[in-house]
């Protein structure tokens, strides 16, 4: 599958390691101040105000170390709401800001493009991983955000495809667009820490959804019978 939108680290694991950095340093500075005043000649003491300052630098390293179990206290209530939101995304259809989109079991792709003007020429160009032109569409020419279905030939590989916008105006200016994948939840994936939503072959976090919405299921109507007879 193809991941959207991941970077950097789980921030617990970084928490943690933060935590575990402190907690070493404090336990060091700790001992060297037993040892400093367990060694200090009694005629000639360590002066006050040395001793008030390393204190203070005790006192510090304690609070930061607090400071950071309340932050990893934190991190992992947020992540736990993170994970238990996510569950609502699954069977609903969701709108990525990717031009990538995987072909459902039905042999089709469904992306959206918005463009900022109106065109006097939209031309659509879907593409496969290796970025090599699979096929080509005549796209709609008003502003705002319109849909594209690609159904997918027989023979096309069921991986992942891109979605590419020409748009030209009267000029033959470039015009402004967005493109966006649109599908179904099917299943949360656990990464590094990080919970994904699964769409037709995409990973993406739930922070790069941008619309939701719930999907139509057409009702199978059932012919009503002849009181006549």
């Amino acid at each position: 599958m193809d991941i959207v939108g991941i970077a950097g680290q789980d921030t617990s694991t970084n928490a943690s390691q933060s935590g575990a950095t402190l907690s070493n340093d404090f336990d060091d500075f700790l001992h060297l101040l037993t040892v400093q005043l367990q060694y200090q000649d009694p005629l000639a003491p360590m002066d006050s105000n040395q001793f008030t300052e390393q204190l203070v630098a005790f006192t510090g390293v304690e609070q930061a170390i607090q400071t950071n179990k309340n932050l990893e206290s934190i991190v992992a209530q947020n992540k736990s709401l993170k994970n238990a939101n996510a569950v609502g995304y699954l069977g609903k259809e969701v709108t990525i800001g990717t031009n990538a989109a995987g072909l459902t079991e039905e042999g089709t792709a469904t992306w959206e493009y918005l463009l900022e003007a109106p065109a006097n020429s939209v031309k659509i160009t879907v593409k496969d991983e290796n970025g090599l032109e699979v096929d080509t569409a005549i796209g709609e020419l008003g502003t705002g955000i319109h849909t594209f279905v690609w159904n997918a030939p027989d023979n096309a590989d069921p991986g992942i495809y891109t979605l590419e916008i020409k748009a030209l105006s009267g000029d033959k200016e470039n015009i402004a667009h967005s493109i966006y994948s649109v599908g179904i939840v099917e299943s949360l994936e656990n990464v590094n820490g990080n919970i994904l939503l699964a769409s037709n072959g995409i990973l993406t976090l739930p922070d790069n959804v941008l619309a939701v919405r719930e999907v139509k299921v057409e009702q199978e109507t059932i012919p009503e019978e002849d009181s006549s007879e």
